[in-house]
């Protein structure tokens, strides 16, 4: 099934789009669950190092969360097509509950071990794996298609807060009472997000497939879909690029100790820069989503992250690297708004799940593949370089992409429709 083309009709109103019922629910259950699970891999990364104060430790755990990502994810985007949507959420979001409730029981009774931390570590990503092809196939089921523009920088809006708040939030209560009732607490709210999905949206059909396909020939057509699809490959590219190069979160403390010499509290601070200007670009692409012109805009905007990282790097003042990291925050978040409806106009209803584990795996490998890189290349040349360097590379790809893949430079967001399999190159 593919959206209809969409009518001309007068842009609806936030009160409109929040008149959606099913939409306000997933927008609150989806919110509550992001909260949680950011918390939860946020504190299960501070739980393993309070434990035997290793460093190792850190890496075994970021090592475990990383393995369902880019190995189940092409199963769990087939899932998703072949499956109940919303009773996959509901799922998914108890699963999340049932470990920070047992992870909870263990920590009240003061039983955890690095291993048991682990096992839960590996437990929520693998389940936040089969999340979220499920997730997006349910959000496509809620939201018109007319509502897209509005509904969707909302989504993000409030998932933004949810993973800057979840933290912040666990983090104090952590310090108060301590693991296993910050555990708890997750517990209860995952039980809350999974209430408000079951009982508040109605079942949604299964997606139209064609029967009896083998399962890898299933997975094989989504990554052929995307890999010969210049919107969403190239705008999936262009973020693996930005991030791969371009980021340099894994080098801020570096430059905060040993450049700008701001301590840990400029640390933290040039890390709320990033997130800060992150979550002014969601709110503002509510009101002003750069829609007919948006494959313009994603390339300026990935040609503005790459040259904030280039003037911070080279920056010795702490407040130009400040402004900077706010400038490359507002540059992501304006970003992560436009691919997400990419995703959601460019992928056919049958196959939003297996599209939406592509994008996950490439998410996960620049995420994790480039903090590697940054680390690797600041120890080869020095973190100047590598920040200046990794964001020319990225200016270069959007400049290499837009010539290369002229649907997305001139891609409208208002008239965009997914592409038919036999139709494409």
């Amino acid at each position: 099934m593919v959206d209809a083309p969409a009518a001309p009709r007068r842009p609806p109103t936030n009160a409109e789009v929040l008149g959606n019922r099913e939409f306000r629910v997933f927008l609150v259950g989806n919110s509550l669950f992001h909260f949680c699970a950011t918390s939860l891999t946020v504190m299960l990364a501070f739980h393993v190092y309070e434990l035997r104060e290793n460093p190792l430790d850190l890496a075994l755990l970021g090592f475990v969360q990383v393995i369902p990502a880019l190995t189940l994810a092409f199963h769990a985007g087939d899932v998703a097509d072949k499956r109940l949507r919303r009773g996959l959420v509901t799922i998914s979001f108890a699963a999340l509950g049932f470990v920070a409730l047992a992870l909870a029981v263990v920590s009240a009774a003061g039983a955890e071990t690095i291993w048991l931390l682990l096992v839960g570590g590996f437990a929520s990503a693998t389940i936040r794996t089969y999340e979220n092809p499920a997730n997006v196939g349910l959000e496509a089921q809620i939201i018109p298609r007319h509502h897209i523009l509005k509904a969707l920088p909302m989504v993000a809006t409030a998932g933004r807060v949810a993973d800057m708040a979840g933290p912040v939030l666990m983090g104090v209560l952590w310090a108060q009472v301590g693991a296993g009732p910050t555990y708890g607490a997750m517990a209860i709210l995952l039980g809350v997000s999974t209430l408000l999905v079951a009982l508040g949206i109605a079942q949604k059909p299964v997606p139209e497939v064609e029967v009896g396909l083998p399962p890898l020939q299933r997975i094989r057509e989504g990554w052929t879909y995307v890999w010969r699809n210049q919107v969403l490959f190239g705008s999936m590219l262009l973020d693996l690029c930005a991030v791969f190069f371009g980021g340099a979160a894994a080098l801020l403390p570096i430059f905060a100790t040993d450049i700008l010499e701001a301590g840990p509290d400029g640390f933290g601070l040039l890390r709320s820069a990033i997130a800060a200007g992150t979550f002014v670009a969601a709110v503002t692409s509510i009101y002003a989503m750069p829609a007919a012109r948006a494959g313009h805009a994603l390339h300026l905007i990935v040609v503005g992250f790459g040259l904030s990282m280039m003037v911070f790097a080279l920056s010795t003042s702490f407040w130009l690297s400040m402004a900077m990291l706010f400038l490359a925050g507002i540059c992501d978040g304006f970003s992560m708004v436009i691919r997400h409806a990419i995703l959601r106009v460019a992928s056919p209803e049958h196959m939003r799940g297996r599209i939406a584990a592509v994008r996950m795996i490439f998410v996960a490998s620049s995420n994790e593949l480039g903090a590697m890189q940054s680390g690797t290349m600041a120890t080869l040349i020095g973190p100047v370089r590598a920040v200046v360097v990794g964001g020319t590379i990225t200016v270069a790809v959007a400049v290499v992409i837009a010539r290369k893949m002229p649907l997305l430079w001139r891609l409208n967001l208002h008239e965009h429709q997914a592409e038919p399999i036999d139709k494409q190159p």
